[in-house]
């Protein structure tokens, strides 16, 4: 509900016409991680639409701005539908718990929205109560930190799961985010402090990038 309640002010008057584009009804902003290297981090803009109840589908960029390389896909999930995978699938999911409650994960506002900036912090809430349960399975195929054209195979991403996994440089990019897209991810790790905590990471099998040897 929050998402369609979201995409009214922030996507609908964005795109045109009855292609999947006119479907985009949510940008969020967060931080992915590659599974075969914890080390390395990603600036990744998500573009999303619905996927009925319990499906989405997000488009990932570099930037939000235009001239953004398209870098990646990522699919959200509800328990009904992770619960069906068998464990080889579910080692290809992530979580949301930390990248949620930290604030690094973000629906920024766009310029063009003419909801009060207080109004947009309660839908924000909202959105983030609902993807706080969902798990991501995300693959990214233009590996930007490393080349300046797509190569290679499909990287499988993830995020951060716990605040010792974050790096000092990454923390000096979210400032730089904060300032440039105009939010707080003290002020949003605050107001989320509220927000339950999903049980989706009592699965062994999600989140794999932080259980290897």
């Amino acid at each position: 509900m929050a998402s369609k309640i979201a995409g009214a002010v922030a996507g609908k008057n964005a795109f045109t016409g009855n292609g999947p584009a006119s479907n985009v009804c949510a940008w969020l902003h967060g931080i992915h991680v590659y599974v075969n290297d914890p080390s390395r981090w990603i600036s990744a803009h998500h573009f999303c639409s619905p996927l009925g109840e319990d499906m989405r589908q997000c488009l990932i960029f570099d930037s939000h701005e235009q001239g953004a390389r398209l870098i990646g896909i990522e699919y959200l999930i509800t328990e009904k539908i992770f619960s069906t995978l068998p464990e080889s699938e579910q080692k290809l999911w992530h979580t949301h718990n930390y990248e949620v409650k930290s604030g690094i994960l973000a629906m920024p506002q766009p310029s063009i929205s003419p909801i009060p900036a207080a109004a947009w912090d309660v839908l924000e809430d909202a959105e983030m109560k609902e993807l706080i349960k969902m798990y991501g399975k995300t693959y990214h195929l233009w590996q930007v930190d490393k080349h300046d054209v797509p190569m290679g195979e499909p990287q499988l991403m993830s995020t951060y799961t716990k605040g010792d996994q974050v790096p000092s440089g990454l923390r000096t990019a979210l400032e730089k985010r904060d300032k440039e897209l105009g939010i707080s991810t003290a002020e949003k790790k605050e107001r989320r402090q509220g927000i339950k905590r999903a049980d989706t990471d009592r699965c062994d099998e999600v989140d794999q990038a932080w259980k290897k040897a």
